[in-house]
């Protein structure tokens, strides 16, 4: 049965007769004081003038499955002791079997419970709450660094920000420092710096040029850099400077770089690196790498063909507007950029510099050109001959999402060869003047190290990013998977167009979910009655994988058990990324109630406690749901 629009009381009874399931303010406080003396929490909702509704917010029950896991494991004994749950996390590829006392220490004293006769064990009520405790029973199986760290740069996907200086929109929204303190403490590893003169010529700021945006100090952007850079991870920081400096700044500039970093600050002895080096070697150090001034022209308006592309809302859509429309189909935006002219993407994309800084670019200082560790080029004629390798030196490219659209439609296997030993970054079109993102797999599935994102933004494109590089112990560098790094030995590589066969299939069942009516106003989602809770989960990664399915929303409770299974086969698990989504049905507008998003290859098969996070990012103080993961 729907639920009624929030905005709209209950239909009233007859004059003097409550209305169903209601009652008088005197019967509500006398039921609430029974309801307090027999430990159970009460929720009350105003209904109409006169009378109220109670509904209990419901305990946090105990599902079938984790109740015969349980006397499996205890072997039908009403206790589990430490060698039984050794033998639990043995087999579902938790904890280490020698933290298992630990873990039922931890577990009674978290519910103030003493060990019968001494002898420390659970309960199926204690193992529930291992079960459903995020900081005991996590859904990643790795929180610390476990891939290979000694490979090229070019081996691993890279955490990077976009205009990481922006603190909202790319038109007027102020410049400053804290974004990027921000990006650092979430792990992001390559920050974004527009850099030109200042007002008065003769020192650097950092801005979005040609718009309205507020500019902030070069030399407070390169301190803070300095101070959180490793913050949250030890792995090399990389600066990308989009320069429209005049030779005697960038002098400037190099000396005020040397003086910050000092020794943190890593560049080659040699004019061109035959190869990259590898994070682990680069540890606590900060590179620099430049472009060509090209991007900023995107920002100055674009063309009508553009905002043409722009993603439209449908009917009933609107909604999602405050936390990012869906996350467009890779296939779809190839198809798009297809049919669009080669000479409007090669003219929009690339920018035509001003005279003046055509002139400058072609008289670098000296001095600064040394710092410089990773160069980027500037593509020149067709797309795809940018692609081409040069055996004697690696280098980075920058593509916009469109023109990687474009080009991948048609030579995606290029892409992949270009980013076996070289660097390609892709960037958010000039249009996204409300700092949103696309789908950053179009650029994954291609081998790109560098999708660079508005970081500042929000939305489910970003939850992408965010939960992507949760991965590897969330340091900001994912190791590429092998297919992307091969040749055969007939000189293929991988084709992300190809039709590909199943390699495993990830079977999610979402059991229940709690913690809402502690982070949330009892009346947040309704007035007149406690929210209806479901759940969207699915899977981001390529066309063939990505799906999104849907739970049976659950009526007027704050504790919502669901109690459903979904099987999602996967081609490509390497990259995938497991999207959770809970929304709260109405008849207006569904109202958001959490999300997060987890790298599939380090899910941790079982059950598990998957913490929730809002729109922003930030997690919940309670909210989450309890699932279960199973390869097969």
């Amino acid at each position: 049965m729907p639920k009624r629009d929030k905005g709209a009381p209950p239909r009233a009874s007859p004059p003097h007769t409550p209305p169903p399931g209601t009652e008088s303010e005197a019967e509500a406080e006398e039921g609430a004081d029974e309801a307090a003396a027999s430990g159970a929490e009460m929720g009350t909702y105003k209904c109409c003038i006169f009378f109220t509704r109670r509904f209990a917010i419901g305990d946090t029950t105990t599902p079938e499955d984790v109740r015969t896991l349980f006397s499996r494991y205890s072997g039908g004994s009403p206790y589990m002791g430490p060698d039984d749950l050794r033998r639990y996390l043995a087999n579902w590829g938790g904890a280490g079997g020698e933290v298992a006392e630990q873990l039922v220490d931890r577990v009674l004293q978290d519910r103030s419970r003493t060990p019968r006769f001494g002898r420390p064990a659970l309960t199926v009520d204690d193992f529930m709450h291992f079960l459903f405790s995020e900081d005991l029973n996590p859904p990643l199986r790795h929180s610390k660094v476990h891939q290979d760290m000694n490979a090229p740069l070019s081996h691993y996907f890279i955490y990077t920000g976009h205009n990481s200086y922006l603190t909202g929109n790319q038109l007027s929204s102020d410049c400053s420092d804290v974004p990027i303190i921000k990006a650092l403490q979430l792990g992001v590893r390559v920050i974004e710096l527009d850099i030109w003169p200042n007002s008065s010529k003769d020192d650097i700021d950092v801005l979005h040029g040609r718009t309205l945006t507020a500019p902030v100090s070069l030399i407070k952007c390169l301190r803070s850099i300095k101070e959180y850079a490793f913050v949250a991870s030890p792995y090399p920081v990389i600066i990308t400077l989009e320069d429209h400096l005049t030779p005697d700044l960038q002098a400037k500039v190099a000396k005020m770089v040397l003086e910050v970093f000092g020794e943190m600050l890593y560049y080659p002895e040699s004019k061109h690196l035959q190869e990259f080096p590898s994070p682990e070697a680069l540890k606590g150090r900060v590179m620099l790498s430049t472009k060509p001034p090209k991007e900023y022209l995107e920002a100055k308006g674009g063309t009508i063909k553009d905002r043409e592309n722009e993603p439209q809302f449908k009917k009933g859509e609107k909604e999602e507007a405050a936390w990012g429309v869906e996350v467009p189909d890779i296939q779809d935006e190839m198809q798009v950029a297809d049919r669009q002219n080669e000479d409007d993407i090669s003219f929009r994309e690339r920018g035509l510099e001003d005279d003046n800084e055509q002139k400058a670019c072609n008289h670098v200082a000296p001095e600064y050109k040394h710092l410089i560790t990773i160069k980027a080029g500037k593509p020149k004629g067709a797309l795809v001959d940018a692609l081409k390798n040069d055996p004697d030196k690696v280098r980075r490219l920058s593509l916009s999402e469109q023109e990687l659209a474009k080009v991948a439609s048609n030579h995606g296997p290029n892409i992949v060869s270009f980013t076996h030993r070289n660097m390609l970054r892709i960037y958010p079109k000039g249009t996204r003047f409300n700092s949103s993102n696309y789908n950053p797999f179009l650029g994954w599935v291609h081998g790109a190290q560098m999708v660079a994102f508005n970081i500042q933004g929000h939305g489910r494109a970003l939850w992408l990013m965010h939960g992507f590089f949760q991965a590897n112990g969330g340091c900001g560098y994912v190791q590429k998977p092998d297919f992307l790094m091969q040749t055969c030995p007939d000189g293929k590589v991988f084709d992300p167009k190809a039709d590909l066969p199943v390699k495993a299939t990830l079977k999610v069942k979402v059991y229940m979910g709690e913690g809402w009516h502690k982070d949330f106003k009892q009346t947040h989602f309704d007035t007149y009655s406690p929210p209806d809770f479901y759940v969207k989960v699915g899977i981001a990664g390529v066309p063939l994988d990505s799906v999104m399915r849907k739970t049976k929303a659950v009526e007027d409770n704050w504790v919502p058990v669901w109690e459903e299974e979904f099987a999602f086969p996967l081609t490509v698990p390497e990259i995938a990324v497991l999207r959770v989504e809970v929304h709260e049905q109405d008849v207006s507008e569904d109202d958001f109630g959490g999300q997060t998003a987890l790298p599939v290859e380090e899910l941790r098969p079982g059950i598990c406690a998957v913490p929730l996070f809002d729109h922003k990012g930030h997690k919940f103080n309670n909210v989450k749901l309890l699932m279960r993961f199973e390869f097969t």
